[in-house]
């Protein structure tokens, strides 16, 4: 192969940023930014810059594999898929569909094949289905469901052209943005500045958005809803809102000015960890400005009170006219347009529990806090087989370390994923997908978030080894392989002939034919894959533009400002608040609040294995104020012990004032030294498994997802000076 450049995308975050892969022969040379891509313009950050070695890395597995005692052994692939089909189908001969369970990782999301993982979780007819939702989404899913009518309808925030943004529990500088896709997110917040606008980050911690901003407001841990329900009564009260615009679009607005009549600023101050003055001047700032948006995400995912922030925030920006609006929050028009197909599929929650009646479902999926109890428990869903695809959970959910041991008691386990991991070491077979630079592939799922309507295509860099496979490929041949079909043996190479012709490609084409930009639509002029594969960077679609009113799923087409249950719990929290028991208030023996932390150079646990990401000093660290390092008597760099009610762990102190006094920031996806991992520059990095120290039945009141965020925590020098 001959020296070249070939543009696609890195798809190791959401926000797929187009970038340049210099080869020479079967070597990546160089990765730089793609200046003609329509949506990332150039930007890159230091994570693209690993595609390369991602692919090089020799850890990284290139043929199926089967544990063989404490080992594992190559093994071909009709081999693997006999195996994994006649166990999988002899546990749901005994025990039933919901018998096999299946975890989909946040991995799977970042190309097409996850059309593939959906149609396996469909044939496998199982009520035990977990996903990365639900530790990172749910609740923005959850109050989409019920304010517009469609968990697929979370709202943008149209960065590129608001004139004020105030950002809650995200930090795009660092992350590119998260359902709401804005690669080179640094530029687009400088951007808003330059115009004359202004940029709030509310935080704990100095983030690295928060460097870039007009005003950090330093928020309690778990403020978040406090401060909004305060902005609110200071906009109902000074009647700064857009009686208009509510009228037109919104149900409920009497119900919700009703709930905030009597809590102000100086009520939810204590709790919210901001001074009155301050709330009631973020108010008054953002029904002013021309545009404005807040945009919360995982940081306020991530607690007990997930749906209710989310709601508020879609609130505020429902009652000041920044619904549906240039610069406000805004609904992406993707040429696979599955927004608008969203107010057509049945979404539920609370059809079914898992064995304890701990966790309701939401949208046909459990709460991941819930797996590794189905598979030690007992009862009619007690899993005994596991499909997973890509995702970690051993280290990315809570599950006071009691996942490791589950997996291990399954009478069969088959994984999907290039290595070894913490959660993939317990399989008896891993089936390794080629490398993302070995497919071509068409982003349908990010520019349904994007900041800017766009379509972009992945080339492929390398051909795939003759006996590779694509994750999309493996996934057809498992649903090949448990379908329920009479005569099987007849009929599985049919199924598989039909199911390779479906590729995602072709699924995706199809769909984007028949969407708003389509040749079924627009005739000659239409956008068409075959168009699309001649751009160098991409097809520009255009700014958002307003659609609330073709894609809400309401039955009267207006917002739901005032769901009743959202009420209940939201008078619920100001009659705690009043009794002195919010949320913020501290728990038996335990005196700060944990938060996690994102670093530019990781991707939970993704990269670590990478040694160009993980170089330089470490990063798993207990980020301190040095007032609370004082006095506890540590100083930076010492190792401690951060204890919570459900373990400890050790880490090193990293002492600095960019952190809130009373709350210490913990990054999760670390703590590689668990035996028998096959990534060995990830096993041989210093760091712990945040996750031991969350209680996995602590969840978001209403969707489930998990509350790893504000958890109550000490801090002590470690007996050891090992980390």
């Amino acid at each position: 192969m001959a020296a070249t450049t070939i543009a696609r995308q890195c798809t190791l975050c959401e926000a797929h940023c187009g970038i340049l892969v210099s080869v020479d022969g079967d070597q990546v040379t160089r990765i730089e930014g793609n200046p003609d891509d329509v949506l990332s313009k150039g930007y890159i950050c230091p994570k693209a810059t690993a595609m390369g070695g991602l692919h090089h890395d020799p850890d990284r597995l290139r043929t199926p594999v089967r544990r063989v005692g404490d080992r594992f052994e190559p093994i071909g692939w009709e081999e693997a898929l006999r195996e994994i089909g006649v166990a999988l189908r002899r546990v749901r001969a005994r025990h039933g569909n919901h018998a096999v369970g299946m975890y989909l990782g946040n991995p799977a999301a970042h190309s097409s094949s996850v059309l593939f993982g959906g149609m396996l979780r469909t044939v496998l007819m199982t009520k035990n289905f977990f996903s990365a939702s639900s530790i990172d989404q749910f609740p923005q899913e959850y109050v989409a469901w019920r304010m517009f009518g469609a968990n697929v309808l979370m709202p943008v925030a149209d960065i590129d052209r608001t004139h004020r943004m105030m950002i809650l529990g995200a930090n795009p500088a660092v992350s590119n943005g998260s359902v709401t896709t804005m690669p080179g997110a640094k530029g687009r917040i400088k951007d808003i500045r330059e115009r004359g606008g202004k940029v709030v980050v509310v935080d704990p911690r100095r983030t690295e958005t928060a460097r870039l901003a007009d005003e950090h407001v330093a928020i309690a841990p778990g403020g978040d809803p406090y401060l909004l329900l305060a902005m609110l009564h200071v906009l109902v009260t000074e009647e700064l809102c857009d009686e208009g615009r509510i009228a037109e679009q919104c149900n409920g607005w009497g119900e919700l000015r009703a709930l905030v009549a009597d809590f102000g600023p100086d009520q939810a101050a204590p709790h919210a960890g901001v001074d009155a003055e301050t709330i009631r001047r973020l108010a008054r700032e953002h029904a002013a400005a021309p545009s404005a948006v807040i945009y919360g995400r995982i940081g306020v995912c991530q607690t007990v009170t997930g749906t209710l922030t989310h709601w508020l925030i879609n609130t505020l920006n429902a009652v000041t006219g920044n619904l549906d609006s240039p610069g406000g929050q805004m609904f992406a028009t993707a040429a696979l347009d599955a927004t608008a197909m969203g107010k057509y599929l049945p979404v539920t929650a609370g059809d079914y529990t898992d064995g304890t009646g701990t966790f309701k479902s939401f949208r046909d999926e459990l709460p991941v806090g819930a797996l590794a109890d189905q598979i030690l428990g007992d009862g009619d869903t007690k899993i005994r087989a596991m499909v997973t695809y890509a995702g970690n959970p051993v280290l990315s959910t809570p599950q006071r370390g009691r996942l490791s041991a589950a997996l291990d008691s399954l009478e069969f386990y088959v994984a999907v994923d290039m290595y070894i991991t913490e959660t993939t070491r317990h399989a008896n077979i891993i089936l390794p997908p080629v490398s993302p630079l070995e497919r071509e592939d068409l982003d349908i799922l990010m520019p349904m978030f994007s900041v800017r309507n766009n379509l972009r295509f992945s080339n492929r860099v390398f051909e795939p080894p003759a006996d590779g496979l694509e994750d999309w490929e493996i996934m057809a041949r498992l649903v090949a392989e448990v379908l329920p079909l009479p005569l099987r043996r007849l009929t599985a190479r049919g199924v598989i002939a039909v199911l390779d012709r479906m590729s995602p490609l072709r699924l995706s084409a199809l769909g984007i034919a028949v969407g708003p930009y389509g040749v079924l639509r627009r005739g000659p002029s239409g956008v068409t894959v075959r168009k699309l594969r001649k751009t160098t960077g991409g097809i520009d679609l255009g700014p958002l533009r307003p659609r609330l009113r073709s894609v809400i799923g309401t039955k009267d087409r207006k917002v739901r400002l005032a769901p009743k249950d959202f009420l209940t719990a939201a008078r619920d929290l100001i009659e705690d608040a009043r009794r002195g028991m919010a949320t913020t208030d501290p728990a038996d023996g335990f005196d700060l609040r944990l938060i996690g932390r994102r670093h530019l150079r990781s991707n939970n646990s993704w990269l670590h294995n990478l040694p160009s990401m993980v170089k330089g000093r470490p990063r798993c660290t207990a980020l301190m104020h040095p007032d609370d390092a004082t006095d506890r008597g540590l100083t930076d760099g010492d190792p401690v012990t951060v204890s919570s009610k459900n373990g400890s762990i050790v880490v090193p102190v990293e002492v600095s004032d960019e952190i809130r006094r009373g709350t210490v920031a913990i990054p999760h996806g670390w703590g590689h030294d668990e035996p028998g991992v096959g990534w060995k520059v990830a096993a041989a990095q210093p760091g712990a498994n945040v996750n031991l120290l969350h209680d996995p039945t602590l969840v978001d009141t209403f969707s489930g997802n998990a509350a790893v965020n504000s958890t109550w925590v000490t801090v002590s020098a470690a007996a050891s000076a090992t980390v």
